[in-house]
């Protein structure tokens, strides 16, 4: 197995997959789904999508792949814009219905239609922490890993775009974690050197409340853990620990995301980030040919990804003007 082969559409690809299987497992009971195990991809009947639809995590960060597409660099403003085309036009969904918004980002997005500078949209409450920028960060790991950022470019760069729906550094602090780790996992280091990777790193920029709260991440090993200690709620550090006990204990692709799909709670976001990780770990190849063949807009999403590879890729690895700037509303 080659893990450097297709690293981008592994990530993409396998982060959509993941979100398209879990969507329609959504706030099910951890109990009931154990009982009776989803293992395909089936309808979101609730909501009136049809099997291999995608959420909200897939509709934000595609939206952020193209505005870098066009913009050739994170033009926070171009960002905020797309999002707004995705909820008004609904732009970037699987069958050209805007739904699943969360309330945090929904908030960030109308401050900004109402005049907010992009990077003052995202919400400082501590109550307002769930995983609504873990879901969308993945496309920042690909630009730094594909231009070799060092620790601080990777911080600022997580922090802001993290910071345009979710400023707390509770959420700041959960997607560099996860940047981090999937930049190891890209790298080619085996997942267990990627974990051992992300306990090392210099987390002096934030505070110990912040720290302590991923404790069981940074600290200790989070797969050890027995799944009744695990939750699988909206809240950023539950999915983030959720996900990284499935991936670190999961031994290919589609065990992981069964794993993800069955879970409880947040089904479609610890799917979307678990699928991130094996997809990029086992390769794109991994991924069942089954689910690929009833993910909606396959041929977008795959085009989509070979686009915004191709713009990565023609930037030079020392821009001259800024990788990411946010333009006043």
């Amino acid at each position: 197995m080659n893990r450097q082969n297709n690293q981008y559409l592994g990530a993409i690809i396998g982060h959509a997959v993941g979100d398209a299987m879990g969507f329609p497992t959504e706030f099910s009971k951890r109990e009931e789904l154990l009982k009776n195990p989803v293992i395909e991809m089936i309808d979101s009947t609730d909501i009136g999508q049809p099997a291999g639809s995608w959420s909200d995590d897939t509709a934000m960060e595609i939206a952020t792949i193209d505005s870098f597409i066009q913009k050739k660099y994170f033009d926070y403003k171009d960002i905020m814009d797309k999002w707004v085309k995705w909820i008004s036009k609904s732009e970037y969904t699987p069958t050209g219905v805007a739904f699943d918004i969360g309330r945090t980002c929904l908030k960030a997005i109308k401050k900004y239609c109402n005049g907010t500078a992009p990077l003052q949209c995202g919400s400082t409450s501590i109550n307002e922490n769930g995983n609504g920028s873990l879901m969308r960060i993945l496309p920042v790991a690909l630009y730094a890993y594909s231009k070799k950022l060092d620790d601080i470019s990777i911080h600022k760069l997580t922090n802001e775009v993290s910071s345009l729906t979710h400023a707390h550094e509770v959420s700041r602090l959960g997607c560099y974690i996860y940047v981090q780790f999937i930049i190891c996992l890209l790298k080619g280091n085996t997942k267990q050197e990627a974990y051992k990777h992300i306990q090392y790193l210099d987390y002096s920029a934030y505070d110990m409340h912040s720290l302590k709260l991923y404790k069981r991440i940074l600290d200790e090993q989070i797969e050890v853990q027995r799944l009744d200690q695990i939750k699988s709620t909206g809240y950023i550090v539950d999915t983030l620990e959720s996900a990284m006990w499935i991936f670190m204990n999961a031994e290919h692709y589609k065990e992981a995301i069964i794993a993800s799909t069955n879970i409880g709670g947040d089904t479609d976001t610890i799917g979307a980030i678990v699928g991130s990780m094996a997809g990029i770990y086992y390769g794109f190849d991994s991924i069942p040919s089954n689910w690929l063949e009833k993910l909606q807009r396959k041929d977008y999403l795959i085009e989509l990804v070979d686009r915004f590879e191709k713009s990565v890729a023609v930037l030079p690895k020392n821009v001259s003007k800024p990788i990411h700037r946010a333009k006043k509303s």
